[in-house]
């Protein structure tokens, strides 16, 4: 984990929770390629440690991320027990084999914003593009009022 890695207000953070060599290759490969400034951790307490410190504009998280079980991953159990406000910020992706890739109701039950199946790697610039823009265009309004809020508060 990188410990004095320097955000500028212009860059857009990414954070991947992936164990899998050749997954974190691909991920790491293609969101750098689209102007992201990624950061893997190795656990779950880097996890926990970075998600809590910067504003994350993706999140992936591998199912089976560092050996968990798909159903007990405490680094997905986390991400789905905080509260909206402090995850909003992020586009939430889980990867594994037990999810169909872009099925709604998967993602709803696992609070993320979209599920990739291993296979659907080659289409992950699309997808990316895709989550990241539809989360964007839905929370417009919101981050609208925040900001205005924010800046009349003394």
């Amino acid at each position: 984990m990188e410990q004095f890695d320097i955000l500028g207000p212009d860059d857009k953070p990414a954070l991947l929770a992936i164990s899998t060599p050749e997954l974190i290759g691909t991920v790491k490969t293609t969101l750098t390629d689209m102007g992201y400034k990624v950061h893997a951790v190795e656990d779950h307490a880097q996890f926990e440690l970075r998600f809590n410190q910067v504003n994350y504009q993706v999140v992936f998280i591998e199912e089976a991320f560092a050996g968990a079980d798909s159903l007990e991953n405490p680094t997905l159990r986390l991400v789905q027990n905080l509260p909206m406000s402090l995850r909003r910020h992020a586009a939430i992706f889980l990867v594994g084999q037990g999810v169909e890739t872009l099925n709604a109701m998967q993602a709803f039950a696992q609070s993320v914003h979209c599920v990739i199946n291993y296979s659907e790697l080659p289409m992950l610039p699309q997808l990316v593009q895709k989550t990241v823009g539809e989360n964007d265009m839905f929370l417009a309004t919101f981050r609208d009022v925040q900001r205005r809020v924010y800046q009349k508060t003394p």
